[in-house]
């Protein structure tokens, strides 16, 4: 067997598993994630709160959690409460829509500190029919608090402090929900290039050996 494949094999081996086992890496944040109530549960919102414009007789959920970047795979608000249950008390109103609010502010765990989370809660909220989730909220849930890239830190004031940030990794400044660059180098990607480096170097081996003999 060529001399070139038994000094490859091992080098190849350990690329390949920096490279697949990256994703398992990934970081989680601790944020407020955002949600709709559906026929099937809670689906997540890709549009933020200030431009998503929920209908007369909406669900909107909030889970405060460490969850991963991506939104899909946040944890959910554990609360399945209907409209009808939610806003039962509160009648229509002329010129008014009603949204229901549930507020998960999570568990112990996704604290991560000294501050206990608040017990779940829901809310009814009546606003103008143009009224943005966010407008929604800060109707039924004030204080509520931003950071300077408008990413939500804080529903009813909690947490008191921090906005998304990243476990497991350096924090940056963007958040999981503004899209922002988490930084840090693509461990896959450094382990393909080094793949295709390996391979180059043992083909000009070959060509050499091949020359000379």
């Amino acid at each position: 067997m060529p001399l070139a494949p038994l000094l490859l094999a091992p080098l190849l081996g350990a690329l390949l598993l920096v490279a697949t086992a990256a994703p398992a890496e990934a970081a989680g944040y601790r944020y407020w994630s955002f949600w709709r109530a559906t026929d099937t549960g809670w689906a997540y919102q890709q549009q933020g709160p200030a431009v998503s414009v929920p209908p007369d007789g909406a669900v909107d959920g909030w889970r405060f959690a460490v969850s991963p970047d991506g939104g899909r795979d946040a944890a959910r608000p554990r609360a399945a409460t209907g409209f009808a249950a939610v806003c039962a008390d509160t009648p229509a109103q002329e010129g008014r829509k009603r949204v229901a609010v549930v507020l998960d502010f999570g568990t112990a765990a996704d604290a991560g500190s000294t501050e206990a989370p608040p017990e779940q809660r829901t809310a009814c909220a009546a606003v103008a029919p143009n009224a943005t989730s966010a407008e929604v909220l800060a109707a039924v849930a004030p204080p509520l608090r931003y950071d300077t890239n408008g990413l939500l830190c804080a529903i009813a004031g909690y947490p008191r402090a921090g906005c998304g940030e990243q476990l497991g990794g350096a924090a940056t400044a963007g958040g999981p929900a503004d899209g922002g660059g988490h930084g840090g180098p693509d461990l896959g990607l450094i382990a393909g290039g080094a793949l295709v480096a390996v391979l180059a170097g043992g083909a000009v081996w070959q060509t050499r050996r091949r020359h000379s003999s």
